[in-house]
């Protein structure tokens, strides 16, 4: 794989894990934010939610890390690198 393929796969990861923290941590602001009407149930599923978007997050925060120590590596990658 070249490297100006590596590192466009790197910013998209990097840009879906912005989304999904994002959404997550407006799922978790649904659960501590006092209200009257809750369920128990539906704070149950929206800490779940928030749970699993934040490692969703995690998780192409750290493919994204490991595509840009790939890129590292490289000397194409490291050029790109430094011009963007």
């Amino acid at each position: 794989m070249d490297a100006k393929q590596l590192y466009d796969k790197m910013l998209d990861f990097k840009q879906y894990a912005i989304v999904l923290l994002a959404v997550g941590v407006f799922f978790y602001l649904g659960t501590i934010i006092p209200s009257e009407t809750k369920v128990m149930t539906d704070i149950y599923i929206a800490t779940g939610a928030s749970v699993s978007f934040l490692a969703g997050s995690v998780s192409f925060f750290s493919i994204s890390n490991k595509l840009r120590n790939q890129l590292i590596e490289t000397e194409e990658g490291q050029e790109l690198l430094m011009k963007k």
